[in-house]
């Protein structure tokens, strides 16, 4: 009771001392200064999402047997698929190269349809091909020969040693029907170091078979993969010993990057307008048709020269170390 009181006795006085507090003198001169605004507050910026990760293909075949396959491609027209097998040393001039025909079920129709060594056939270390029409033409070291691509017999023989080529790499047919091979211009040592007298060149054969360098210089990298870009008008070609995806037309001087990658590029293929590049430096093939680098097949170490199958849109990867080509579902 005696606390109640009491407490209730300082509220009083606490009101009575405010009551006889003087109020402050006015200024006369000036209006009260208004408190400052409170600037607003802006929201919250929710964070961005990573975007998602591009669709990877998906492996649908392995097929084994192949000694050290290079390259892949398919003829569309008999739906077959060819694997050049250079069978030991790339620079070896020992004939006994051989190209496979293999169906897209996986299955070895033939596994010598061309075999350096019989029915009057030379063929050292086969690496990349091209059609055209029932011609199959195939680099082999500094000769680019041609087969049919339905007997397997041979059909003609252009020699480039003359031009001093070192390493012909990859063939690519141009709509005029001219042949445009890369020279990657390396060579192995007896221990297997791999050496670079150069140059970097790609030449071309016309249709008159007449031989020509149509373009060369440290700016090609240790050109390896070339194909055709129908959409670009233009060739891609891949560095081997660089980082860049080129294009070029044949009026060029020079080559110009498109993209950078990995690097250690092996093949190349230009699939429904998307560039597709296998690297031995990251053991992948990725697609760079934005100019950026996509990730498409991981875990493919030795990718060598990849294939494309446009009536599956499948790629062809032979897999080049372990004598194995496999078959990715492209998404």
């Amino acid at each position: 009771m005696r606390a109640t009181i009491l407490c209730a006795a300082l509220a009083v006085a606490g009101c009575v001392e405010k009551r006889s507090s003087p109020p402050p003198p006015a200024d006369s001169t000036a209006a009260a200064a208004p408190a400052p605004a409170t600037p607003p507050v802006a929201p919250p910026v929710p964070p961005v999402p990573p975007p998602p990760p591009a669709p990877s293909a998906t492996k649908v075949l392995a097929v084994e047997g192949f000694l050290t396959p290079e390259s892949v491609l398919h003829d569309t027209v008999q739906d077959i698929y060819f694997v050049s097998n250079t069978n030991g040393s790339p620079t070896a001039k020992d004939n006994n190269g051989f190209i496979s025909r293999v169906r897209p079920d996986g299955a070895v129709e033939n596994l010598k349809f061309i075999e350096g060594g019989r029915t009057g056939v030379t063929l050292h270390a086969p690496k990349g091909m091209a059609l055209n029409g029932d011609t199959l033409w195939v680099a082999d070291i500094d000769v680019v020969r041609a087969f049919n691509a339905k007997t397997g017999a041979l059909v003609d023989s252009v020699s480039l040693s003359k031009l001093g080529a070192v390493f012909l790499n990859d063939v690519a047919v141009a709509p005029t029907g001219a042949l445009y091979i890369t020279d990657t211009g390396i060579k192995f040592d007896d221990v297997g170091n791999v050496l670079h007298p150069g140059p970097d060149r790609i030449f071309r054969i016309g249709p008159d078979r007449a031989v020509t360098v149509a373009v060369k210089g440290d700016t090609l990298g240790r050109p390896k993969g070339i194909a055709v870009d129908p959409v670009g008008k233009r060739f891609v070609i891949v560095q081997f010993g660089g980082r860049a995806v080129l294009g070029w037309k044949p009026e060029d001087k020079a080559p110009k990057v498109i993209a950078r990658g990995a690097g250690g590029f092996d093949g190349v293929v230009v699939a429904r307008g998307r560039i597709l590049v296998s690297s031995w430096n990251d053991s992948t093939v990725a697609s760079y048709e934005t100019g950026q680098e996509v990730k498409v097949v991981t875990g493919v170490p030795g990718a060598a020269d990849i294939g494309y199958d446009a009536r599956r849109n499948r790629l062809l990867v032979p897999i080049l170390p372990a004598n194995r080509v496999e078959v990715w579902q492209l998404p």
